[in-house]
């Protein structure tokens, strides 16, 4: 007689493979300034939690933004703005910057999230572009000089983020909060009700559930943990500049999402490391960095083709 698993043991076995695989993250996090330049680490992880929060559109609710680069380059706008010349402490100036990715995210999603696939993601990267040249020419952003010298200020007055081990691991917290609020939300109710959409909308709308005003709350919170991520950047590099706004940027973490696994929990933040590591050590190869990319890319998805952690976690037959 063909044995029936049982689903609660199959549950454990998922939040404990992902327990696991957590800690190992959080401890090779911890113990990595040891061993690598920390401001390098910090670019990783706020790219990491910039790819998370685009795999919570994707890969959690199925829908594609070309124009993630929106929310992430203009809250690095307006944290620096808020730091340099309000004179907001580092706290309030990262809030500023997940507010504007949310108040962003609730605008665009309101005129994009009633259209579906490849109208979708056009409508999110024509009103990317459409901030993108008001960047340009706005003052305060300062055009192609960007917002330089921003000051990192004292985190709740207290510690001193000029400090590189001090921002390391402030950067660590923002980034490990954020995880772990992200995580909560796939696995909430609500998260259920975003793969149930994922996997089949007209089916989600026939149950009673109201699919635009899911998707619009899911397209704000993607929109708000990608306004952390910039904010944090801004304040890393002491820098918000036309790059973290212009369309390359939403491309980028595309390839990031993609390489490191869609929908699965690590592979955002695989894919941001993978990404960062190789585009700083492929720098002194000039324009052939790109070809470069481009071969990694192929051969990733040839081999790869659930990504990198989604191909371990098939391997090993656990959830990451």
């Amino acid at each position: 007689m063909q044995r029936v698993a049982d689903p609660n043991a199959t549950d454990a076995v998922r939040s404990r493979s992902e327990l696991i695989a957590f800690a190992v993250m959080v401890v090779a996090l911890v113990i990595a300034p040891m061993f690598l330049y920390p401001v390098f680490l910090m670019k990783a992880l706020c790219f990491a939690l910039f790819a998370c929060a685009f795999n919570l559109l994707i890969g959690y609710v199925g829908l594609l933004s070309f124009g993630h680069a929106l929310f992430f380059g203009w809250a690095s706008y307006v944290c620096a703005h808020a730091a340099k010349v309000w004179g907001f402490p580092p706290e309030l100036a990262i809030l500023s910057g997940a507010a504007t990715g949310a108040v962003l995210g609730l605008i665009v999603g309101a005129l994009a999230i009633r259209r579906q696939g490849i109208y979708f993601a056009m409508i999110t990267l024509a009103l990317a572009q459409m901030m993108f040249f008001f960047a340009v020419q706005a003052p305060f952003t300062h055009g192609e000089d960007g917002i330089q010298a921003v000051p990192r200020g004292r985190l709740f007055g207290l510690l001193n983020l000029g400090e590189q081990m001090i921002m390391y691991f402030t950067v660590l917290a923002i980034f490990l909060a954020c995880f772990l609020l992200i995580y909560r939300i796939i696995n909430s109710p609500f998260g259920e009700v975003l793969k149930a959409i994922r996997e089949n909308e007209p089916r989600a709308i026939s149950l009673g559930y109201k699919t635009e005003r899911y998707k619009l709350v899911a397209f704000v919170l993607s929109a708000t943990f990608a306004g952390v991520a910039g904010a944090t950047k801004a304040l890393v590099f002491q820098l918000a500049s036309l790059t973290d706004v212009d369309w390359p940027m939403s491309g980028e973490v595309i390839l990031m999402t993609l390489v490191g696994g869609l929908g699965t929990l690590f592979g955002p933040v695989a894919g941001a490391f993978f990404m960062v590591t190789m585009e700083n050590y492929l720098t002194t190869i000039g324009q052939w960095v790109f070809v470069v990319q481009g071969a990694i890319f192929v051969v990733c998805v040839l081999l790869f083709r659930r990504g990198i952690i989604g191909e371990l976690a098939r391997q090993l037959r656990i959830k990451l």
